[in-house]
């Protein structure tokens, strides 16, 4: 039988199961898009849009607790106790939940604080230029701790991804004025999103299943806001408070749902192709948002269009480790 090595690849790959576990990135990467639009009109909606500058924290604070609840649930009700037993003894005594856990500060309290207070201070279109930067910065760690070279085909599809994300930022971008610390919260989400998953794929690399790895990762995200990012917020949980009891948080339950899946595949990603192609699949979130803000009455421009394009064909190169793509290409011109 195969014999899978420390980044998820198995020894010997049909092209069906490659083609498979790359879709499967991509549905992760639409998933997230679709999530990201919901929470843009949520965020639009009583009482967040009163929160000003505070209500993507306190909506990203919900978000996780709903995921993390609803793991908790799927688990228990699939396993019964065993679950709970499992999840505590891969957190506590095995060293690959702990890497996990790890990785999951940077991702959530980290990450999307960062990249959150950066909106507020920069404008959503710098903070998408800079933060589209987060697979690269995950590359060159990924390389630097384990010395994975990435492919021609990867750097290429990296750097087409990146490109897009940042000119769609740039043509997107409507903010006259800018506090220059949300540079500073934008690069600190890089360093967060970029970091999350390869120390992830690192905790993966032994005996945590990538469902596990998630019900940790949501779990220590909702734990840590809870105790140190919302009582940071003046009256935090008050604000809380009437959010749950709002209208609006039957559809945040519904974009925390949708967020799960996401992270359900791209969390198998990480674990089977591993940290970069990951991320790289997972980045075209910003093209599907486009289309999918489509029906949420959003204009779509040519340009736009364009951009979406060419992340959503950077993304795929991204993933094509074994150059079939790249082959084709050259194939067909000769």
């Amino acid at each position: 039988m195969p014999q899978k090595n420390w980044r998820g690849f198995s020894d010997m790959i049909s092209r069906k199961q490659y083609l498979e576990q790359r879709l499967g990135g991509l549905t992760g990467g639409i998933l997230w898009g679709l999530d990201t639009v919901l929470i843009g009109f949520i965020l639009l909606q009583s009482p967040l849009k009163g929160f000003t500058g505070t209500a993507p924290l306190l909506a990203t604070f919900l978000h996780d607790t709903f995921s993390a609840l609803v793991l908790l649930l799927i688990g228990a009700k699939q396993a019964g106790q065993s679950y709970l037993k499992s999840l505590w003894n891969s957190l506590v005594h095995q060293s690959s939940g702990r890497w996990v856990a790890f990785a999951a500060i940077f991702g959530g309290p980290i990450g999307m604080t960062s990249y959150t207070l950066s909106i507020h201070f920069i404008g959503p279109g710098y903070t998408a230029i800079i933060s589209a930067m987060y697979p690269a910065f995950g590359a060159l760690l990924n390389f630097i701790i384990f010395r994975q070279r990435p492919t021609f085909s990867t750097i290429l599809g990296l750097t087409l991804a990146i490109s897009g994300t940042m000119l769609a930022g740039i043509s997107a971008s409507t903010q006259s004025s800018v506090n220059p610390i949300g540079f500073l919260f934008a690069a600190m989400c890089v360093i967060g999103w970029g970091s999350e998953s390869v120390i992830s794929a690192y905790g993966m690399k032994n005996d945590l299943s990538s469902d596990t790895a998630l019900q940790i990762r949501q779990l220590i995200s909702a734990v840590v806001f809870a105790i140190i990012i919302v009582p940071l917020i003046p009256s935090g949980f008050s604000m809380t408070f009437s959010i749950l009891t709002a209208p609006v948080c039957f559809i945040l339950f519904l974009t925390a749902l949708a967020g799960t899946l996401s992270y359900r595949f791209y969390y198998r990603s990480i674990n089977t192709l591993g940290a970069v192609e990951a991320m790289g699949l997972n980045i075209s979130y910003s093209a599907w948002a486009i289309f999918i803000g489509l029906f949420f009455g959003n204009a779509l421009s040519f340009t736009a269009l364009l951009f979406a394009f060419i992340i959503i064909a950077g993304s795929v190169l991204t993933a094509d480790s074994q150059q079939l793509i790249l082959k084709k290409i050259i194939h067909l011109r000769s």
